[in-house]
């Protein structure tokens, strides 16, 4: 296996979602040999940063292995789809950010993996403004 990156790609808007709307992609993994690779994990998540604690929470998971039956073809793009909730929203506040994602994780044989991740907008919220 060479040194490889997971590429993850939404499909339509790109990378602004409203709530309610349905998030859809595909990713994939250049260069990969599939007796590599063991598991792939999919997740849609948000996650806070900031001051004071850093929460995190996962919205859908998906895990296929090819010990489960699952069949991992890395030279086929993998899809996901989930359909948004309505909170929490995407924030660019001045003390605290939420920031959603699609994080995909691929672990191979003789424990590596790879993650990469692809960060979108949920909602409208306006950046925070510095007070003057």
């Amino acid at each position: 296996m060479s040194e490889s990156a997971v590429l993850i790609r939404f499909d339509g808007n790109g990378r602004i979602y409203r709530p309610g709307e349905t998030l859809t992609g595909q990713y994939r993994f250049p260069g990969v040999d599939a007796e590599q690779l063991e598991a792939v994990e999919v997740s849609v998540l948000w996650y806070t940063e900031g001051k004071g604690d850093e929460d995190l929470a996962v919205h859908q998971f998906w895990r296929f292995s090819a010990e489960a039956g699952g069949l991992l073809d890395p030279s086929q793009p993998g899809r996901f789809s989930t359909t948004l909730p309505n909170s929490p929203l995407s924030y660019e506040g001045q003390i605290v950010k939420v920031r959603w994602c699609v994080r995909v994780r691929a672990f191979f044989r003789r424990n590596k993996e790879v993650t990469g991740q692809q960060h979108f907008r949920l909602g409208g919220v306006p950046a925070a403004k510095a007070a003057p």
